[in-house]
């Protein structure tokens, strides 16, 4: 049902840039707390992970874009050190979650053995046996990473190795398919970015390790999905169903009556949203701010711009990630980062950390239309020397 209400896309977008924490001031450069890396976590409820470090690990510049220069190693501890703050699981991808949010995702563990990757089902269905030695090994020996976890192995279990046909891919799949299966966690990543795997119990905090150890503590399927809705919802501020269920990867069943449950308790309102074409919810206590004063370059896997629809129809910016497309045919560059100024996104910045030179490569700049003159030039100039900063690089280059 169409809303009452009708928002301008300019409303909505500021309503959107608000939900996802760039309403509020920086603190100054590097006074960044614990406190304000709360925030952020409270603010999206999940950080993307992704392994490409062109820049810097990807999950570490969510909270550049909004704290600017702070400590990188307040994420590493909330991430890391009891009681944390973040717990890794499959939640838009693989993503830092809080752990209140991990048995959430309890249907998706369950079905560990139909939808995850065809080498983790594999060698549950014709390892068991080996999925079962890597669980034990985790639970007697974790934290470890998964090398840590070969070498105990071939010490504990040599003959069995032998039996199975056994070789690395197998245990690493197995560990994967745990982890997939709720069966481990990580409680954090080495400076080489390996996961320590350990069993849930250890990782979650004491009033959680109930629901560790027993699946059956979860909420049911019907009530973590109103739960996983209520937080993309606060999240977005104003989306579409397409919008809060791509949070989570839901599906259309699992997300809809979650959404005409929330409706019908009063905690989304239907409204209409000035050029889009299906229905929009919005968040009842979301901001609805005048104007967004905001200056930031965001990793291309940003909650801000994860649905690209949505991208598209609030700030008429088309983005799509590169990396992955062959050199000659890329547009925009590599790693590029969307640049959100004021609130618009203006630009995108194709970098790159040289971190044996010491600089910042901006290797290419593309304007939106309209944009680059010389305040815009100066803004991302400046943005540019803020992160080098944020990154320990001396300088910046930029195309002439």
């Amino acid at each position: 049902m169409m809303g009452s209400m009708r928002l301008s896309t300019v409303a909505a977008r500021r309503i959107a840039l608000a939900a996802q924490g760039f309403g509020v001031s920086k603190p100054e450069p590097w006074t960044a707390t614990s406190r304000h890396v709360q925030r952020v976590i409270d603010t999206v409820g999940i950080v993307q992970i992704d392994s490409v470090n062109v820049v810097s690990r990807s999950h570490y510049l969510p909270f550049y874009s909004r704290l600017g220069p702070h400590d990188s190693a307040l994420v590493d501890r909330a991430r890391d050190r009891a009681p944390r703050r973040v717990v890794e699981y499959w939640a838009h991808e693989a993503s830092l979650i809080p752990p209140s949010t991990w048995p959430l995702l309890d249907f998706r563990m369950r079905r560990a053995h139909d939808e995850s990757w065809g080498g983790m089902q594999r060698v549950k269905r014709e390892h068991p046996e080996l999925v079962d030695a890597v669980l034990a090994e985790v639970a007697a020996r974790g934290p470890m990473t998964s090398r840590e976890l070969e070498i105990a192995l071939a010490h504990d279990l040599p003959r069995d190795r032998e039996q199975w046909g056994w070789n690395w891919s197998l245990a690493k799949s197995a560990l994967e398919h745990l982890f997939w299966a709720g069966e481990v966690s990580s409680a954090g990543r080495t400076s080489q970015f390996e996961r320590r795997y350990a069993v849930p119990s250890r990782v979650l905090p004491p009033h959680l390790r109930e629901l560790a150890e027993s699946p059956a503590a979860r909420p049911s399927d019907e009530d973590a999905f109103v739960e996983l809705i209520r937080i993309a919802a606060r999240a977005h501020g104003v989306g579409t169903q397409q919008c809060l269920r791509d949070y989570f990867r839901l599906k259309p069943h699992q997300a809809d009556p979650a959404i005409a449950s929330l409706v019908k308790a009063g905690e989304l309102e239907p409204v209409t949203i000035e050029g889009w074409k299906r229905p929009a919810y919005l968040h009842p206590s979301a901001r609805r701010p005048r104007r967004i004063s905001a200056r930031a370059l965001l990793s291309p896997f940003d909650s801000l711009v994860w649905q690209r629809d949505r991208t598209s129809a609030l700030f008429g910016f088309d983005y799509r990630l590169e990396i992955y497309v062959p050199e000659e045919k890329r547009v925009h560059g590599y790693y590029v980062l969307p640049f959100l100024l004021g609130e618009d996104l203006v630009a995108r910045v194709d970098l790159k950390a040289d971190r044996v030179g010491g600089r910042l490569l901006a290797r290419r700049v593309t304007w939106e239309a309209g944009r680059g003159g010389v305040d815009d030039s100066r803004e991302l100039l400046a943005e540019l020397g803020s992160m080098a900063s944020w990154l320990g690089l001396s300088s910046v280059e930029v195309p002439a």
